[in-house]
């Protein structure tokens, strides 16, 4: 299967937010990635429904959403009306995971479970076969633009084999520091989604830089 490029939207200029995600329409990007956090649940705040609704209206790409927030699973019926792809909510936020895994299926959507740089892969091991996707944090959430952790690549190499142990077809996602130098590394370790911001959107030529990244 080819990589999965996933964008972060967080890296956008929102004053031409249409435009950025007409580039995102236009290139070769499978999904676009939205950061959605509370303050609470990370030392920032980005935005809230009303991007994602005015997002959802015009992208073309699925919407793979990030939910860094408290009580994610209060959120569940509002995300599904915008027609969202993948639902992500952190271990570390849920305090009944399985339950909301089945509450966002029966809501309609691909059911993801993101981990902090500092959980390891194992706690998943009685729920990999219930979910879509793995995010696994590379950088400490809330900011963009962070350093690439490097035990990362160990944590994905773990996360694969008690993927295919459990003989699922869960897929693997990174998201932090993501460029020409980490990504080759991260998809030779088994890694099937790349999030990247600032790598994407800050380059002089967002387009052939989500090409470049397509073709690992």
């Amino acid at each position: 299967m080819k990589t999965i490029i996933s964008p972060s939207l967080l890296a956008a200029d929102f004053l031409k937010l249409k435009d950025e995600i007409e580039m995102i329409n236009n290139s070769e990007a499978d999904w676009l990635h939205l950061d959605v956090m509370d303050g609470v649940f990370v030392p920032n705040i980005s935005f809230g429904f009303p991007i994602l609704e005015a997002v959802s209206k015009v992208c073309t790409k699925p919407l793979d959403v990030h939910f860094m927030i408290v009580h994610p699973e209060r959120y569940i019926e509002q995300t599904a009306r915008l027609g969202i792809m993948m639902m992500n909510v952190h271990y570390e936020a849920c305090t009944h995971l399985h339950r909301t895994i089945q509450e966002i299926h029966a809501a309609g959507m691909k059911a993801g479970v993101t981990l902090n740089p500092a959980t390891p892969v194992c706690v998943l091991e009685d729920i990999i076969r219930d979910v879509d996707m793995v995010l696994l944090m590379s950088v400490n959430p809330g900011f963009g633009g962070q350093k690439f952790i490097e035990n990362t690549i160990r944590k994905v190499e773990r996360l694969r084999k008690m993927i295919s142990e459990a003989e699922t077809h869960t897929l693997i996602e990174v998201d932090g520091g993501v460029q020409a130098e980490t990504a080759p590394r991260l998809v030779k370790a088994g890694v099937d989604v790349l999030v990247s911001g600032s790598y994407v959107f800050k380059s002089t030529d967002p387009c052939s830089t989500i090409q470049a990244l397509k073709k690992l």
